[in-house]
């Protein structure tokens, strides 16, 4: 027998592996995939308990509808063959659905960029980019929750601390920390000098509380197709979450080719820098990307995804701890 002991927030779990499930397959795709670039923005800092990269494997702790789950994924650089193996009651789930994760689904048929030097060189030099689609939209959108007014360094401490204390381990031969975030019943069960504790502020946990009430209904929206308008506004109806937030949403869990994030502290100046040589503000960012408009995600991928980065002028934005005062 092969048991594994874990300790996730002080408590120790020992696991029968011989008794988790385990589906396996390989996925052939029409195009090359490239795995790294694809999942990078489920990413949330590189200490995110729920994601990890291991060489040429990926390995993702799930919430899915089935129950928790680990899923790896296997491929070298831009390859149209992947590896996925998962494990856990929603090993099954996962595996099923590693081909929107990858990107099928996601067309860029419609992207001309040949007028624009920067971007054709960025789609050139990234072939085996895809948009993801998680079909999660409660893991997608906590931790975007999180991010609101807040420097990433900030939202990423407070996603570590809180699905490290009130997460689970990942199933089957994880690596060691990975943790599966909490469902809509254990994050409301987060007391509140915890939220505290992490740097969390009331309003933010407050709408945390809110989404996690309306779960069910949030998944709902994965029918309605990869974002757009309609799954927007019903996004947008949860006090607390705003434009910003449902993107950030949409762009993980649904793959909405057209959801830029209108409200980002960073972003309008990347985009500006990179396609006309100047900083912009969120009005001149939706400026530009109105001749790509159906594909502005897209194209912000190809710039965040092609190592570009502003001009840095002065001290970065000051950090500030909350979460003992």
């Amino acid at each position: 027998m092969n048991n594994d002991k874990r300790t996730v927030g002080g408590t120790v779990y020992h696991r029968d592996m011989d008794q988790v499930e385990h589906v396996g397959t390989v996925y052939s795709s029409t195009q090359p995939v490239d795995v790294r670039a694809t999942l990078r923005p489920l990413s949330r800092g590189s200490g995110d308990p729920s994601f990890r990269v291991d060489g040429d494997r990926t390995w993702l702790a799930l919430r899915t509808p089935a129950g928790e789950a680990t899923l790896c994924v296997s491929a070298s650089r831009a390859s149209s063959s992947v590896r996925a193996d998962a494990w856990g009651p929603g090993a099954a789930w996962s595996v099923d659905h590693v081909p929107e994760l990858l990107g099928r689904g996601d067309d860029w048929s419609g992207l001309d960029v040949t007028a624009n030097a920067f971007l054709a060189d960025a789609r050139r030099r990234q072939p085996g980019l895809r948009l993801t689609r998680t079909n999660l939209v409660l893991q997608a959108v906590v931790p975007a929750i999180l991010e609101q007014k807040v420097t990433s360094v900030e939202a990423w401490r407070a996603w570590r601390q809180l699905v490290r204390r009130h997460g689970t381990p990942a199933p089957g031969p994880s690596p060691e920390g990975l943790v599966v975030p909490p469902d809509a019943l254990g994050w409301r069960r987060v007391p509140s000098w915890e939220w505290h504790r992490a740097g969390v502020g009331p309003q933010r946990s407050a709408t945390v509380m809110r989404v996690c009430a309306v779960a069910p209904a949030l998944e709902r929206t994965l029918s309605v197709g990869r974002g757009g308008d309609e799954v927007a506004r019903r996004l947008r109806s949860i006090a607390g979450v705003g434009v910003w937030t449902a993107a950030e949403t949409t762009q993980r869990a649904h793959g909405d080719p057209d959801s830029p994030s209108v409200g980002d502290y960073h972003l309008p100046a990347v985009v500006g820098w990179a396609l006309i040589g100047r900083p912009v503000d969120d009005d001149g960012m939706l400026e530009l990307l109105e001749p790509w408009r159906g594909h502005r995600e897209h194209v912000m991928r190809l710039i965040t995804g092609s190592g570009f980065s502003k001009p840095r002028f002065g001290p970065r934005m000051t950090i500030q701890d909350h979460r003992f005062h």
